[in-house]
């Protein structure tokens, strides 16, 4: 009996199959293997480890609520800044340059670049630039005229959760506007003339026809922007200012889940480094809850629609 090759649709199966094998035992190895980096600091401190608000290694004591509070802050603070600007940056050069596509694709390729430049480069222009701008043009004023929100209530210094957030907001603009910019530039061209057919403006067009018909990519952008917010580390690390706060005071410092491991590892030991990998645990199922969660949303918004080629 002569023996047959598997036909090319069987191997591109099995290969497309192993890979997806693949990804997964990656999740699951690094789930394992955090798990037992931070099974000592899991048995010792327990269900206090996510409640508590103090971090006191000398002695002993433990949490890391502050830090998941600083995540989730410093990412709000990026996502509320970043996404509109981002969608604007999308907006503007497939739009409104498509008469200009020699000055559209230069744009575009900046703004590519910028994706593409080391976090430390951000955190240094953050600490000699951006911090001295923030803290003497935008926190100053804003703690003389709304200090008396407690928001903007902290003796501004420019090390600050406030910071962070708008550097964050910086990093991932570029990486939203560019997936933006691509799902918008393949909306189908008769969406445009339909609506400029019935006598529509070009906001009304980009409004009612384009970005509704790309809103799942967008969303997609926004949750890439979101997951870049969560686990980015040197940058935040070297304007945040790296103090354990709990606080609604947008000029307070703070720190993060990434900041505290990029901190504090290299310098831990027993139980001390059982809790900075458990840090590292925590940062891992969050990034894993807000993608679940973005998932469904986004299952949730094209529910009963279809995509027509």
């Amino acid at each position: 009996m002569r023996f047959r090759l598997p036909r090319g649709d069987t191997i591109l199966k099995i290969v497309l199959v192993a890979a997806a094998v693949f990804i997964i035992a990656i999740v699951v190895g690094l789930a394992i293997e955090l798990y037992l980096g931070s099974a000592q600091s899991i048995r010792t401190f327990g269900f206090s480890f996510l409640a508590g608000t103090k971090w006191l290694p000398t002695q002993n004591v433990l949490s890391a609520l502050p830090f998941i509070y600083g995540t989730l802050l410093t990412s709000a603070i990026a996502i509320v800044i970043g996404f509109p600007i981002s969608l604007g940056v999308a907006v503007f050069i497939s739009e409104k340059l498509k008469s200009h596509q020699n000055f559209g694709y230069a744009l575009g390729t900046v703004v590519d670049l910028l994706a593409a430049v080391p976090s430390v480069i951000y955190g240094l222009w953050g600490v000699f630039v951006l911090i001295p701008i923030l803290r003497d043009y935008v926190e100053v004023p804003l703690h003389k005229s709304l200090g008396f929100i407690p928001l903007f209530s902290g003796n501004p210094f420019g090390y600050d959760f406030f910071t962070a957030g708008v550097i964050l907001a910086i990093m991932i603009i570029p990486t939203m506007s560019a997936v933006t910019r691509d799902v918008l530039s393949v909306v189908p061209n008769s969406q445009r003339e339909a609506m400029y057919s019935l006598g529509a403006t070009d906001w009304e067009v980009t409004q009612k026809s384009v970005l509704p018909y790309a809103r799942s990519g967008i969303f997609g952008a926004f949750v890439l922007g979101l997951g870049r917010a969560f686990g980015e580390t040197m940058a935040v690390t070297m304007v945040i200012g790296n103090i354990p706060n709990i606080t609604t005071n947008l000029f307070s410092a703070g720190a993060t889940l990434s900041s505290l491991i990029a901190n504090e590892f290299g310098e831990s030991s027993g139980v001390y480094q059982s809790a900075v990998i458990e840090i590292g645990l925590i940062l891992f199922f969050v990034a894993l809850l807000v993608n679940f969660l973005a998932r469904f949303l986004l299952w949730r918004m094209t529910r009963g629609t279809r995509v027509k080629n």
